[in-house]
């Protein structure tokens, strides 16, 4: 029976129940959705857009989970419709579909599981299927039936077709090329493998597992002692690996760009989960190319570079949709799961030439990051006979069937029926708490895991068969948890529902690995054992296998691919521009409008519409992000983490990729992606320079689209081998992905360029000292240029030569690799003897965009640049290619070292510049000729492409303040007298290793995921601190009686469905023993609480603030209707709480990073104990429009505090997105002694 409810935004909840609810029971449903009312009658008329009845949605899944822990039972799927006037109302067909009138039958199927098939014409089935098998595989089939003497099932040639997809098995990265009739000696596999056996440096795994890992170094794990219950954190160390992935999700981003996007980062976190015997996630990276969006601005005026192709008549999305739509899904993945987002780029690209187009219809996205865990854990274990097989995660659901062969062929080749059931489905909570579960193992003493595995393309198959290797196993059916009890056991064997890890247990610890995960509400389900016969097979409840084959048999011996193709020479006309070299009272009016245009395409420009979206902060161990300067402007070249909360060892990452360049040249292309991610990544500190590095490489390729493609890939791939061979450096991890190709109903074909992708990741021996882009307006310092290349200036490829509609021949290279890795190192070293003051890649746009970026994020201040020491004549060329290089401002107190310095390493430079501190240009000289960029008049135009995406995400024209603000609401800050910076100014020390007999709790729901950060900040204040799962308290383990601080922690309990910490305030409402505890601890007087985020929510909904106010307080969406991402500034004013009123009178700078989080203050200001309000009362220095400007507000008598930002990630000055310079060797910053205070005032009211 299906109940409904309005809401009161009118939207309806439809609620399947089994049995006729009692009145508390629709009492506390009417609660749960925000005060709604049940609607009599079986029926509701009207047009309604919601999800497709075949699909639940996560959001349902949740919403289900949410009754079930308020105690409510029998409750089924709940799923939200909202009203529209007509049925041509606007909808995502894709998600969603058009509902004439609610009735009994929109949860309703109509389809029964479809039986075993026994396949007589595989041929034939082949084609139905879209299984994309070629002649010599289903050759091989026929070998196996005969084997076999029966047919085989649907079940078995479909798997097969999946974990024998190009897209899983690499075939033609490891086949045969013939080129021109030659057979070449390598296959491109071995080439990229010869990098790692020549240079192994740190790497101790590559090539055979989710990730590669590399040797790291001693650091400090901070994790509870016990895991299967309420259990204090302790400190030891490490022996740590560093892992690095990348992954792309290209086809179903361009199917359906959120979820598509969404599940790239979730399969590429789950990656990183699985190395070995199980790993931790730390830090994301993304990548978005696509053709190009066909922006408007408000006057309704296009972009002519935009115009060089015809518009398509697109598949599923347009361009913009897909770069908002995806980035959405990659953000929000991240947002939810607790992964932070660091760095990244985007690209837009079409070109014609000739007859030729090239664009990408076929977008690439592609997810990457990096991780770590400890030496102990990164090689997988030999399965042994009687091992059990575990599932950890969600459902089964009609979710990615096919996803691998479809994945393998030309987007559009397939019916639409094909491709939508690619159409992945993201949850990233179920995914934290499988990976809480695989943090937990990970951390103990003894980590019971033989092997894991993630689950994705080809669901359990792939998976479960990876798991057992050639040991074999029986994977019992009845035992998977079924989602939709229409799926047939093929279905069921291969579906792609995402959130899901595999995991091989010693049967001894099975028990264990239950209680951790019943705590942490992981689903685990024991669904088998390894056999010790190499036979792999799934049994259903009847005894029937439709799955029952060999090992050998299920991975096959295929025929080896082999790539026939000739070499095609292909020529693009050079730019063509008009410069006469002279300038009119100092300014060229050309040159100007040539690079406001370059500033204006979306590799260039202002990415600030990504990054005030996604969070960059969560686990409090980023030390750099994208944002840099005073006005927190995204133009950092790499990114850093730490390893550890005492701030030394880290990671750095960076991206690189130059496909304009690649058409032109294949090898120049590899060689200027490589240089790229290295010119990125040279400002972090590496512990052993660049041999400190790994690369993976991301092939993206138009495989057999047009005569001469494969030859292209061929020349790209021994390109970068030779490069890293040469610079000693290793790939030990990549990806392919070689249908980038879109086929559309008229017979068009537009390719994509053939890619590729590097990140660079490797350890950093001191976060604290990573360099930034952001010029210092000394004028007692010089700006020098350090050309990597050492070739000559070429605009072939370029930023600028896009701009104009050309590719150009002429494209720059590495000359040589020995003199770029010579000028790497000596980078390196002067960044460790601290002479480099701000340093910057030379990439896209060229010189003149570097130099620009490097004053954007300040509020005054240029530079005077003589470009005469520069080889070459050409102004434009000179400012606008993009040679592999840096731009480096170095002290003139160093001058005579850094000059010796560079002659007695052979490394060229020239100084082109200095700062003036007290002029907002860059004036630019070369011999006779003058011009003068007026620099806040470029960043408007650099800032302009980011205002239009934004437009489109953001609501109540939020979009236009944000880009009329952000330059005048720079940073402020002010520490109060006294403040020192110093741990021992505060009487605590990070090496303490006993307890202190103050204790304080962490509290978490399903969802959270600011715990660690906020925990080690109790625990460095002089807390013992305990971390307590709401399981602990609903079940009764825990009761908080020994407390005397609880903290509710951010994130996103229950993915903040039904409204942000609505279902984790019903699990302490509805469960008695919850509830005694809360309300017993808040009884008593010697008690203190604080709520961050998603707890401050909590604390808000529970009314624990002000129970005395007629008009409750409320949080509110924020007025962007988005995710709010930023570091900007809080007053704390005149307060009497215990954590904050010695704070009173600071300006600090903070971390918020939330969806709700708009303080409604219905009572009048005088009110309310406000103990923070955001700097500016526009947004986005107010990022969500709270009343009065507050940030957080504290109980009466000061001892309950509920605040939105994230003090917990702002403690340490390495993790502040911008700190004063003069205090950045400070220990702590003053958001410690808020912590401090609150351990105290314990001490003495015990």
């Amino acid at each position: 029976m299906i109940l409904f409810f309005l809401t009161p935004s009118k939207s309806v909840i439809a609620t399947e129940v089994d049995h006729a609810l009692s009145h508390d029971e629709i009492e506390e449903l009417c609660w749960l959705y925000g005060g709604a009312t049940p609607i009599e009658g079986e029926t509701v008329e009207g047009f309604f857009v919601g999800p497709r009845r075949e699909m639940i949605t996560p959001w349902s899944t949740n919403a289900v989970e949410i009754t079930q822990n308020m105690s409510l039972h029998g409750i089924s799927r709940i799923e939200e419709y909202f009203p529209v006037s007509s049925k041509n109302a606007d909808h995502d067909p894709m998600l969603q579909r058009m509902y004439e009138g609610l009735n009994q039958d929109i949860f309703t199927v109509d389809h029964q599981p479809e039986p075993i098939k026994r396949v007589e014409n595989i041929e034939e089935y082949n084609e139905q299927e879209g299984l994309a098998l070629s002649p010599e595989e289903i050759e091989y089939l026929h070998k196996i039936e005969k084997e076999l003497g029966r047919p085989l099932t649907d079940s078995e040639i479909f798997g097969f077709a999946q974990i024998n997809s190009e897209h899983c098995r690499h075939k033609i990265f490891g086949g045969t090329f013939i080129i021109d009739g030659k057979e070449m000696e390598s296959s491109l596999f071995a080439m990229i493998k010869q990098t790692t056996k020549e240079n192994p440096n740190r790497i101790l795994s590559a090539y055979k597992d989710n990730v590669a890992f590399a040797q790291g170094p001693v650091v400090e794990q901070f994790a509870p002692h016990d895991q299967s219950t309420s259990d204090y954190f302790q400190v030891k160390d490490i022996e740590s690996v560093i892992s690095l992935k990348a992954e792309t999700h290209n086809f179903p981003t361009t199917v359906e760009p959120f979820n598509g996007a969404a599940t790239g980062t979730g399969g590429e976190i789950r990656d990183r989960m699985g190395g070995g015997t199980g790993s931790w996630p730390i830090a994301g990276t993304a990548v978005y190319m696509t053709a190009y969006p066909r922006l408007k601005d408000d006057d309704g005026v296009a972009r002519d570079w935009e115009d060089i192709m015809p518009v398509r008549k697109w598949l599923y999305q347009t361009p913009e949709q897909i770069l908002i739509k995806a980035s959405n899904g990659a953000s929000d993945f991240g947002n939810k799961f607790g992964q932070p987002l660091i760095t990244g780029s985007v690209l837009t690209f079409e070109h014609q030439e000739g007859k030729e187009k090239y664009a990408y219809d076929k977008v690439i996205m592609l997810a990457g990051g990096v991780g770590y865990g400890t030496k102990r854990d990164c090689l997988k274990k030999e399965p042994q006979k009687g091992n059990k097989v575990v599932v950890v995660g969600g459902d089964n659901y009609r979710i990615g069937l096919g996803g691998g062969s479809v994945s393998s062929v030309d987007t559009g080749r397939y019916s639409n029926g094909i491709e939508l059931n690619a159409v992945q489905r993201a949850n990233p909570e179920m995914q934290k708490r499988a990976y809480n579960l695989v943090r937990a193992l990970c951390e103990e003493d003894v980590n019971p895991v033989v092997s894991i595995h993630d689950h994705g393309s080809a669901g359990h198959l792939n998976c479960l068969s990876e798991l057992v290797e050639e040991c074999g196993g029986e994977i019992d059916m009845t035992k998977l948890p079924i989602g939709d009890k229409t799926l047939s056991s093929k279905e069921i064997i291969a579906n792609e529902s995402q959130e899901r890890m595999g995991l091989l247990i010693d049967e001894k610890h099975i028990e264990h690995v239950a209680r951790i995960a019943e705590r942490e509400r992981a689903p685990l389900y024991v669904v088998g054992e390894t056999t010790g016969d190499a036979h792999f097979s799934f049994k259903q409840g009847d005894g029937v296998k439709p799955f029952d084959l060999d090992v050998a048999q299920m991975f096959g011996h295929s025929p080896k691919t082999i790539m026939r193709d000739e070499t095609v020479e292909r020529h693009y006309a050079d730019a063509a521009y008009k410069h006469d070299e002279v300038s009119e009272n100092g300014k060229d009016n050309a040159l100007d409008k040539y690079v406001s245009r370059v500033l204006q395409l979306e590799a260039v420009a202002c990415k600030d519409w990504l990054t005030n979206k996604v969070d960059r902060s969560v686990t409090g161990k980023i030390a750099r992000q994208q944002c840099q300067g005073e006005i927190q402007l995204p133009l950092s070249d790499c990114g850093v983490v730490a390893l550890d909360y005492r701030g030394r060892k880290g990671i750095a990452t960076a991206l690189g990729h130059a496909p304009q360049a690649g058409l032109a040249s294949p090898e120049a292309g590899s060689v200027l992606s490589v240089a790229e991610a290295l010119t990125n990544i040279v400002w972090a500190p590496l512990a052993d320079g660049m041999n400190s590095l790994s690369l993976s490489a991301n092939w993206m390729w138009p495989c057999r689209s047009q005569k001469g493609e494969d030859a292209r890939l061929y020349s790209a791939v021994k390109a970068l081998s030779e490069f890293c061979l040469a610079l000693k450096i290793n790939v030990p991890t990549g990806k392919d992905s070689l249908s980038l190709s879109q086929q559309y109903p008229d017979g068009e074909k537009i390719i994509s360029p053939g890619t590729v992708i590097v990140s660079a990741g490797g350890e950093v021996s001191d976060i604290r000292k990573v360099v930034s882009p952001v010029l210092v307006n000394d004028k007692n310092s010089s700006i020098y240029h350090i050309d990597f290349s050492f070739d000559e200036q070429r605009l072939g490829g370029s930023a600028f030569a896009q701009s104009l509609g050309f590719v150009g021949d002429d494209v720059p290279t590495v000359k040589n690799p020995e003199y770029f890795a010579d000028c790497f190192n000596a980078v390196q070293e002067m960044i460790q003897k601290g002479w480099i003051m701000a340093g910057h890649d030379i990439s896209a746009g060229g010189l003149i965009t570097t130099l620009l970026e490097m004053c954007f994020a300040n509020t005054k201040g240029g530079m005077h640049i003589n470009l005469h020491n520069l080889a070459g004549d050409d102004i434009v060329k000179m400012l606008m290619a993009e040679n592999p290089g840096v731009i480096i401002q170095v002290s003139d107190k160093y001058k005579e070292e850094f000059k010796e310095y560079m002659e007695e390493n052979g490394i060229g430079y020239a100084k082109i510049g200095y700062p003036t501190p007290d002029e907002r240009s860059i004036v630019i000289k070369k011999d006779e000729y003058v011009h003068t960029f007026d620099i806040d008049a470029m960043r408007d135009a650099w800032y302009k492409t980011s205002y239009l995406l934004d437009r489109d995400q953001s609501f109540n024209g939020c979009a236009a303040q944000r880009r009329d603000n952000y330059r005048n609401q720079p940073l402020e800050v002010r520490f109060h007298e006294g403040f020192r910076g110093s741990l021992e100014s505060y009487g605590i020390s990070a090496d303490r290793r006993t307890p202190s007999g103050i204790k304080a709790a962490i509290i978490r729901e399903k969802g959270t995921n600011g715990e660690r950060e906020m925990a080690y900040s109790l625990y460095l204040a002089g807390f013992d601190v305990k971390d307590v799962m709401m399981t602990d308290l609903i079940s009764g383990r825990e009761t908080l009686e020994d407390i005397n601080m609880i903290v509710f922690c951010g994130g996103f309990s229950n993915s903040d469905v039904l409204g942000s910490a609505k279902g984790w305030a019903g699990a302490f409402l509805f469960n008695p023993k919850a509830k005694e505890a809360l309300d017993k601890f808040y009884a008593r007087k010697d008690t203190l609480s604080l709520g961050i985020c998603n707890g401050c929510q909590l604390m808000v909904e529970l009314n624990l603030i002000n129970p005395e106010h007629e008009h409750r307080t409320r949080m509110l969406h924020n007025d962007s209707h988005k995710f709010e991402s930023a570091f900007l500034g809080l007053e704390i004013p005149q307060n009497n709480s215990v954590m904050f009123s010695s704070l009173s009178g600071d300006k600090l700078g903070i971390w918020v990073a939330h969806g709700e989080g708009k303080f409604s203050l219905p009572e009048s200001e005088d009110k309310y104990n406000v103990v923070a309000r955001y700097n500016y009362a526009a947004y986005p220095g107010n990022p969500n429009g709270s009343d009065y400007n507050v940030a957080g507000i504290c109980s009466a008598d000061g001892r309950h505090l509920a605040m939105m930002p994230h003090l917990e990630r702002a403690i340490f000055p390495w993790q502040n997105a911008w700190y004063p310079a003069d205090r950045r060797q400070d220990d702590v910053t003053p958001w410690i002694e808020a912590f401090v205070n609150a351990r105290k005032w314990i001490e003495n009211n015990k």
